[in-house]
């Protein structure tokens, strides 16, 4: 029987070859497989109560490996991936907006982001001596609005290493599948189900720049990219974060025939935004991005909520719905979102606290 091994770059050539009628077809099978997960008898093997539990392994150098198997009809298969510790600034918490202390970071922010500008001179970058762009909405942004063409994406090293090994129904290996790529891009496959179903989706706010916010973002784009007006990163490293919007129009440098299923980045209408805490007006741009967000994608590990919860809590952010995905966490002590905003999501509806007439409250 013939065993097919995918390396990373093979995986990441298919990943970045697929268009959006490819990714609305594996939405498909993705969201009948969670059916049948969920909904199946005891006489199919595909229901929950057939799948083995996930293990989890904490390894002295302080890495974590995750061992998760599965099995099917026609098959099984473990995917087994190691976690590095937090070691890059991008990954680590965001500051709180309460504890930042505006004075420093003003005067910190405009020598460093003035360097970062002579860097890439035909980037808008933010920062006090960042040029402006005015948005539709009347508000002024920082955006990404040119990125440098001769430019190569920056590499960032993956803290999510693994493989996956596919076997038929008797147990032969069938497949050897580099993971490291392919795990972000399932998450965000199963992130984005619902994004189809959106209403609205003028604004998007991603906190993080790693691989896993790299394809939320990229699965945003090519399902209702003509529909995003803005999009807003948040991430604690500048470089990280350029990087990933660079990864966005030019995936595969090193080949020359590849056409980004994305089309030309000069027909890209969309506005983008990236925010870091050393931007001398970070707690007020924070609070503008995630008001203004019809889709929030949470992609950190972080420990501490990456936002206060009266940002969407309060009068002024309950005057409109928001799709919000958090799947950075992988520990039981990880939090992106604060609890106060899935207590008040599942709160019963009171018409005297409706504030908006397309949008009502709990139901979760």
């Amino acid at each position: 029987m013939p065993l097919t091994v995918l390396g990373d770059s093979d995986v990441n050539r298919i990943l970045h070859s697929f268009t959006k009628e490819d990714i609305l077809e594996l939405q498909e099978s993705l969201a009948d497989a969670l059916h049948w997960y969920s909904t199946s008898s005891d006489g199919n093997d595909c229901c929950s109560d057939y799948q083995p539990e996930r293990t989890h392994l904490k390894r002295k150098d302080g890495s974590t490996t995750l061992f998760m198997p599965a099995s099917g009809l026609t098959g099984q298969g473990i995917k087994v991936v190691n976690i590095d510790p937090v070691e890059n600034t991008d990954t680590v918490n965001l500051p709180s907006v309460d504890n930042l202390s505006l004075d420093s970071a003003s005067s910190r922010s405009s020598s460093e982001i003035s360097s970062l500008s002579h860097r890439t001179p035909s980037m808008s970058t933010v920062g006090s001596t960042a040029s402006k762009s005015s948005t539709g909405s009347g508000r002024s942004s920082p955006s990404l609005s040119k990125i440098p063409s001769g430019d190569v994406p920056v590499a960032v090293p993956s803290t999510i290493r693994g493989s996956l090994t596919l076997l038929d129904n008797l147990g032969n290996t069938i497949g050897l599948i580099n993971a490291a790529e392919l795990t972000a891009f399932r998450t965000a496959l199963a992130s984005t189900l619902l994004l189809k179903k959106r209403q609205s989706v003028h604004d998007v706010t991603v906190f993080g720049a790693g691989k896993q916010a790299y394809w939320h973002i990229r699965l945003a784009l090519l399902l209702r990219g003509p529909e995003i007006h803005h999009l807003n990163i948040v991430t604690r490293n500048f470089d990280t974060g350029r990087g990933c919007i660079m990864r966005l129009f030019n995936p595969l440098p090193e080949d020359p025939s590849y056409v980004n299923t994305l089309g030309p980045r000069g027909n890209m209408k969309t506005k983008i935004a990236l925010l870091t805490p050393m931007h001398a007006e970070y707690s007020r741009l924070l609070k503008e991005y995630v008001r203004a967000a019809n889709v929030i994608f949470c992609t950190t590990p972080s420990t501490t909520p990456l936002f206060p919860a009266t940002f969407l809590t309060n009068p002024s952010g309950r005057t409109k719905g928001r799709y919000i995905a958090c799947v950075g966490s992988y520990k039981p002590h990880m939090i992106e979102i604060a609890p106060e905003i899935l207590q008040y999501a599942v709160a019963p509806h009171h018409e005297h606290r409706h504030l908006h007439k397309h949008q009502k409250e709990g139901g979760a």
